[in-house]
């Protein structure tokens, strides 16, 4: 492999692909890896389509590096409370 730092682990004969290096995640990967609630996720998605979700078929996925810019200027900013 080219990728050294890649390294995906086996489940049966699925590619495990770790959550910090997925580009899309679904709203309960999000809640386990940001430690937020899975329905204040799923609400924050629905009020940030485009932003960093995106609906496909009967999901929200989340685009993970722009969730992380999402909070991080949240932190920045002060507020007490996601929107």
């Amino acid at each position: 492999m080219e990728n050294e730092k890649y390294t995906p682990t086996m489940r049966g004969r699925e590619q495990v692909v770790p959550i910090q290096e997925k580009f899309l995640i679904t709203v309960p990967e999000a809640a386990k890896y940001f430690g937020i609630g899975t329905k204040q996720l799923r609400r924050l998605a629905e009020n940030h389509l485009s932003d960093f979700a995106i609906f496909m078929g009967n999901r929200y996925l989340i685009v993970r590096p722009r969730f992380e810019e999402y909070v991080i200027e949240f932190m920045a900013s002060g507020e007490k409370q996601f929107r």
